[in-house]
């Protein structure tokens, strides 16, 4: 009997606490976005699930069909690739990938990091409108990282994404 008055006693004594510090709560809305300077674009930081990620995949390489390839690999971890093609910019890139995005896809093109290692190189264009990350591969480019080798990256990379230079972080639940 004596247990379970004290047991009634601490589940009392435990709604109390979460009662009040619910009412005392100050941080009833985002601040980050009310303090962003004239000019500045909101950045979208949230890390996406590969599911909610899309993405061009794009062949900077002599190899007929890269894009095609990369973009199949990228489908079957459940990422939406909507083309695959040759880089329109037609530019010949040295390294292993190239990751073109705007300010609303900062949190996906930091997740994109890990599926190379973090020897994609970022290409941050802020007049950019939409949420859609260009996946470029260049010649350095062998394969994309195993599950683990991604989760190990993200580790390495930190949690949040840096921000773009005259970036402010958007509210993260949109």
């Amino acid at each position: 009997m004596r247990a379970l008055v004290v047991v009634g006693a601490m589940v009392l004594f435990a709604l109390v606490f979460v009662v009040v510090a619910l009412v005392r709560d100050t941080q009833t809305e985002a601040t980050s976005a009310r303090s962003c300077p004239d000019g500045y674009a909101l950045a979208n930081i949230r890390l996406r699930e590969p599911k909610d990620v899309r993405i061009n995949v794009y062949n900077a390489t002599d190899t007929p069909g890269l894009a095609t390839k990369v973009g199949t690999d990228f489908k079957n971890r459940k990422f939406q690739v909507l083309k695959e093609a040759n880089d329109p910019q037609k530019k010949g890139i040295d390294g292993v990938a190239v990751l073109r995005y705007g300010p609303k896809a900062v949190g996906s093109a930091h997740l994109m990091r890990a599926y190379f290692l973090d020897q994609a190189t970022l290409e941050y264009d802020p007049k950019r409108q939409d949420d859609l990350v260009d996946v470029v591969i260049g010649s350095a480019f062998q394969q994309l990282a195993t599950l683990t080798e991604v989760n190990q990256s993200l580790v390495e990379l930190g949690g949040k994404p840096e921000l773009p230079a005259q970036t402010c972080a958007a509210d993260e639940q949109s």
